[in-house]
């Protein structure tokens, strides 16, 4: 038996920068950290016992002979790419998924790491990411960037700067006291919904051309974003949460919405000094930037929305149990 932890991320600056249509031509970055939340993915030889060869169970159970009978789309594409059979594969997670904390690559990750683990192979975190992306991109043709593939399997508080060349993984230079002061100072609400997101992010590949613009700025917010984080302007650095989030919301229809809008309106007036969305948009979790002595009162004013507590992890996709001889 293999049991693999893959963490959720939180992109702060420069989503959208890292669809391939843009930063083939123009360059892009993303910050983001890892937090403590995670997916588990646990993965065992099915014995030949069984009227049926595999098992995948998530929020329900598919029992299928080859991987063209499974319905989700990851699953499928990655037990045809990695040629395995006779398994048994089970998905659990710390949050909900389709929440734009990454959790559908998060898993991809997860899934492909276990699944080279029953073969006796353990790729690099880098050739990881790679191999998700060309899942979720390629072999399963999702919408969508490649920033969450690269976070989730690496891990930590990161720069990635994407160009048609590769990406790059540079982690970001702060003190121990300001990571720890900004994790104090962030909040994640929940929305209330989840939300598929492949809607919002295939606009958002279609409208790159028009959005060029745009987009030039909030990759520009990376750079202004780390210096702030290095120079320990915590504040400036949470308004400019804000700035970008008021950007991706011309990116694409239905990036937001009244109920998201209004949660914002009332954290702003109740001591949030900026905020976004995480992932493509629609729903999810909500990424305020709160000073410690307002969060009591914030939290008063939102509820009855949940709060989901959260502290910064670096440990990036690990195997937690491998049983295999």
């Amino acid at each position: 038996m293999i049991t693999v932890k893959t963490p959720f991320r939180i992109s702060f600056f420069g989503g959208g920068t890292d669809y391939y249509d843009y930063f083939s031509q123009y360059g892009g970055a993303v910050l983001s950290t890892t937090m403590d939340k995670y997916c588990y993915v646990t993965l065992r030889d099915l014995p030949p016992l069984f009227d049926y060869q595999n098992q995948f169970t998530y929020s329900k159970i598919e029992r299928f002979n080859v991987p063209d009978e499974v319905s989700h789309p990851l699953v499928r594409n990655a037990l045809k790419f990695l040629s395995y059979d006779h398994i048994q594969i089970s998905y659990d997670a710390d949050l909900p998924a389709c929440s734009g904390l990454g959790t559908s690559s998060a898993f991809a990750v997860a899934l492909l790491q276990g699944l080279h683990a029953m073969r006796g192979e353990y790729p690099d975190k880098e050739s990881l990411a790679k191999e998700a992306v060309h899942l979720e991109r390629e072999l399963c043709a999702e919408a969508g960037g490649v920033q969450d593939q690269y976070a989730t399997a690496f891990g930590g508080f990161n720069r990635f700067s994407f160009t048609a060349e590769g990406v790059t993984v540079q982690p970001v230079n702060i003190s121990a006291l300001t990571k720890a002061q900004l994790e104090k100072n962030l909040m994640l609400v929940f929305t209330g919904f989840t939300r598929y997101s492949d809607a919002i992010a295939a606009e958002n590949q279609l409208n790159i051309a028009r959005n060029v613009a745009t987009l030039h700025k909030m990759a520009a917010l990376v750079d202004e974003g780390e210096k702030l984080l290095q120079q320990g302007n915590l504040d400036d650095f949470g308004r400019l949460l804000g700035e970008t989030w008021h950007m991706k919301q011309t990116l694409a229809a239905n990036t937001s919405n009244e109920t998201v809008n209004e949660i914002y309106r009332s954290a702003l007036a109740n001591g949030a000094l900026g905020g976004k969305l995480l992932g493509a948009g629609g729903g999810g979790y909500l990424l305020l930037y709160v000073p410690k002595q307002a969060q009591a009162g914030l939290r008063n004013a939102l509820e009855p929305f949940q709060f989901a507590p959260f502290a910064f992890e670096n440990g990036g996709t690990q195997i937690m149990e491998n049983t295999q001889s």
